[in-house]
């Protein structure tokens, strides 16, 4: 779909992606790149990050890959100074490296739920904590800048209320959700860092889905879902140029659901036919009923 957005709207910036190389993580490298970034993409497989910067540099998009891991705090630094030694600056952060797979609480092995919190939550706050020195307001590289850089954090809406077999995500992305809001407090305040993060609904063609809504499961969902449809990976990166563009400069701490609702949904009591032959038949008892407080037999 063509984009609401100029091409040049993040002329100039560069961008660090963790998880960039695929499904929604690289659905923003690529959008942000159209739209005047360089970036830069880290992961940990090596033949991903190689195929997704050969991807990028074919539409023209200055872009390097960056191998490491985000739950070690060396590859952190050295992805961050690699980053900004190739571009000369770091203007924006996205934490988009996730762990995710179904599973019954008490299946779940306590490695298993650490794994997933270090992943998205401690990964998180490693690579902003790395990034920081270079993300303030007149960090090396951006001198020339008049205000500080952008985080943008991928959380997700599992933990709004509670999620089937998603103990260790949603504990994880409920830690992501403080962070944001944590950091934005600080070094919005301190370093003129705006931080903020989306939170996606079912998005079509991405692993994610593939792991945790198989179609059987899709099915089930159709009928208690506001905007019942699958969302699209573009959705998310429109949602992040806005967040990471001036059109956004004055959103700070906010998480963004980009869900078609889903957040809100529950399941439906009553068919939608029936409730206004059930509403007549309700209010006719209530006007048979008799009014007024019973006399008391003392």
């Amino acid at each position: 779909m063509e984009s609401p957005f100029k091409s040049d709207v993040l002329k100039g910036k560069v961008a660090l992606l963790t998880g960039g190389g695929s499904g929604i993580g690289y659905e923003i490298s690529e959008q942000f790149g159209k739209h005047g970034a360089s970036v830069a993409i880290m992961g940990r497989r090596k033949e991903v990050l190689d195929a997704a910067v050969s991807a990028l540099e074919s539409l023209g998009i200055r872009a390097i890959g960056l191998q490491g891991d985000v739950r070690k705090q060396e590859d952190a630094a050295r992805v961050v100074e690699s980053t900004v030694k190739h571009f000369g600056r770091l203007d924006i952060l996205v934490n988009a490296a996730a762990g995710n797979f179904l599973a019954a609480s008490e299946n779940l092995s306590p490695n298993g739920f650490r794994t997933v919190m270090d992943i998205d939550s401690v990964g998180t706050f490693t690579m902003c904590h790395e990034a920081l020195k270079y993300l303030k307001k007149g960090a090396p590289g951006r001198e020339d800048s008049s205000s500080g850089g952008f985080i943008l954090n991928i959380s997700a809406t599992l933990h709004y209320t509670a999620t089937w077999y998603q103990i260790h995500v949603s504990a994880a992305k409920a830690a992501v959700d403080s962070i944001t809001r944590n950091l934005a407090l600080e070094w919005g305040t301190d370093y003129d860092i705006k931080v903020n993060g989306i939170a996606p609904g079912p998005i079509g063609d991405t692993a994610g889905m593939r792991k945790l809504a198989p179609n059987e499961m899709a099915i089930v969902a159709r009928d208690s879902m506001p905007l019942y449809k699958l969302g699209e990976k573009w959705d998310i990166a429109m949602a992040a140029i806005y967040l990471a563009s001036n059109a956004g400069k004055y959103i700070n701490g906010m998480t963004m659901p980009v869900d078609g609702g889903l957040w809100l949904s529950k399941p439906r009591i009553i068919p939608r036919e029936a409730v206004s032959s059930l509403s007549r038949v309700v209010e006719k008892k209530a006007r048979a009923a008799p009014v007024g407080v019973p006399k008391s037999k003392l």
